[in-house]
């Protein structure tokens, strides 16, 4: 395994902090770029990010800053942090100050709009020599500040980049685990956000929790459908960032897209939804993508297509519940596991 100096984290929101701090109190220098100076020399000096994590303590060993060069200087390992829709801005402003040995690890949940890439496709498009990894899992950043017990996995190809990763990342109470496939650890943690927007609709609805269980379980179902379809392990879908992701973001109000759907299910438009979040809800987007995806490939998603029609075409929000229990097919477990799994590399799962 390669040994890391030096870090850098790209992205000041909620999550690319507590990553940040995790790093740096394992003994690393982290060097943390984010847009704005004046919350950047908040960290520096009150060792606290007060706009996304008040009362948060970060680590003395994160130096935050505006200044791209200055974040990524000699930096072995980069994670990156923002938002998908300005995702490939950043990556292209980051490669121009980037070691060309560094690997580059996506921690952002998304669908580029235009291309359809996610964001480790970015990353080998913008950088094609580069070593690449996903890390995704139930990871609300609240919940791992406060100490939590919390798993995530780090999915790579490369050997080298997930032993890094769990190095750098895990503690007495951050577990890290390990993926081959990238694809479908992405997907999950993209797709789920679809779905954390449809329980928020049934919960608002006074749906209980046989309900929010249905609601999770045929999820898991379309998410796992249509990963298949585009080349992922439909058994990924089982693990922490498939299945665990899922049930984190469609049973809590920390989730944005959780919140999304819990106003549009108390009767807002999907515009007035959003301005009460107040914040990206990745769901809204990639529910737009993904129906197009999936009537392009064929892939049944009955619950997806019912969000969209709400979000899109202004049907009634009954529509939704009408496709869970009309429309769907009747097979309840669609994929068999194989007990020859094994990572490429010759490594157990």
């Amino acid at each position: 395994m390669q040994q890391i100096s030096k870090v850098a984290v790209i992205g000041g929101g909620s999550f690319g902090t507590v990553i940040a701090s995790t790093i740096a109190g394992n003994g690393h220098d982290v060097g943390f770029w984010m847009r704005s100076d004046e919350l950047a020399q908040d960290i520096n000096s009150r060792r606290e990010n007060p706009q996304y994590l008040p009362g948060y303590e970060i680590s003395e060993r994160v130096v935050a800053t505006d200044d791209m060069s200055t974040a990524i200087s000699a930096a072995e390992l980069v994670f990156v942090a923002v938002p998908s829709p300005g995702f490939r801005a950043v990556v292209r402003e980051m490669l121009r100050h980037a070691s060309p040995e560094a690997m580059l690890v996506s921690g952002t949940k998304g669908i580029e709009a235009e291309s359809f890439s996610l964001m480790s496709q970015i990353l080998r498009q913008e950088s094609p020599q580069s070593r690449v990894g996903v890390l995704s899992g139930p990871n609300l950043a609240r919940e791992i500040a406060a100490g939590h017990l919390t798993g995530t996995v780090i999915a790579s190809d490369d050997e080298d980049v997930r032993d890094s990763v769990r190095s750098l990342l895990r503690s007495e109470s951050f577990r890290v685990y390990v993926n081959d496939d990238m694809l479908g650890v992405e997907l999950g943690g993209s797709l789920k956000n679809i779905y954390a927007i449809i329980a928020g609709i049934a919960a608002a609805l006074g749906m209980g929790h046989n309900t929010n269980s249905m609601l999770v379980t045929r999820a898991l179902t379309e998410m796992a459908r249509f990963g298949s379809a585009l080349g992922a392990d439909p058994m990924t879908f089982l693990g922490l960032s498939g299945v665990g992701d899922l049930v984190v973001t469609s049973s809590t109000p920390l989730s944005r897209n959780y919140r999304i759907g819990f106003a549009l299910g108390k009767g807002r438009t999907i515009a007035q939804a959003i301005e009460e979040v107040g914040q990206v809800a990745e769901g809204v987007n990639t529910v737009r993508l993904v129906t197009a995806k999936a009537d392009e490939l064929g892939v049944y998603m009955p619950l997806a297509q019912g969000l969209y029609r709400i979000i899109e075409e202004n049907r009634s929000i009954s529509s939704i519940l009408s496709s869970l229990m009309l429309s769907e097919q009747a097979l309840d477990v669609e994929f068999v596991a194989s007990s020859n799994k094994t990572l490429r590399n010759g490594e157990r799962p």
